[in-house]
């Protein structure tokens, strides 16, 4: 018999307040978005989501851990396959980009990431977007191999994300040309 709190059920339960916490969050922010909001897509009472988080500010950030091992996974996953030296650098590069945006292609998780940072001046939040951070340097320092290919993919992450909660790609002005390479 599994331990209390390990069932199954309980496992779908946290991957179904994750998936919700994401959507809210990403509509809302952390200010925005009340943890009633949260229980209510979930189908949950807000006292069962407080007997699994002690308030709003813990939540928010097992979500930003949650998204950052989704990060690390997808960064992997797309990854160039490693035979030997490995890809050449600007490859690794372009795989890494490639695989950030699939995972933000799912635009809630990009505002979602995006209200995380604004957020941090909470101090769990904040706690949890600094591990996010150190979890991706870490991730793309082992896939690209050196600091400066980091810096120039963490460089070009925040253009990406720009363009895309902007919407550039569908803006034809030279300044929106400027931003998306056109």
């Amino acid at each position: 018999m599994p331990a209390a709190g390990t069932s199954t059920k309980s496992d779908e339960r946290r991957r179904a307040i994750m998936s919700a916490a994401v959507d809210c969050f990403a509509q809302k922010g952390f200010y925005g978005t009340t943890t009633h909001e949260i229980a209510e897509w979930v189908g949950l009472s807000q006292p069962y989501l407080y007997r699994l988080y002690p308030n709003k500010e813990a939540l928010f950030a097992a979500v930003v851990d949650h998204v950052s091992v989704v990060m690390t996974d997808t960064l992997v996953a797309h990854s160039p396959a490693s035979g030997g030296a490995g890809p050449a650098p600007e490859a690794a590069l372009d795989a890494a980009r490639g695989a950030y945006a699939a995972l933000v292609a799912n635009r809630n998780i990009l505002r979602f990431l995006m209200h995380a940072n604004c957020a941090a001046g909470e101090p769990l939040v904040g706690q949890a977007v600094r591990r996010c951070y150190a979890k991706q340097v870490d991730t793309v320092q082992q896939l690209l191999g050196d600091d400066d290919a980091v810096r120039r993919w963490f460089g070009a992450g925040m253009l990406d994300n720009v363009v895309a909660v902007l919407g550039l790609a569908d803006i034809d002005e030279p300044w929106a040309h400027v931003l998306t390479a056109r």
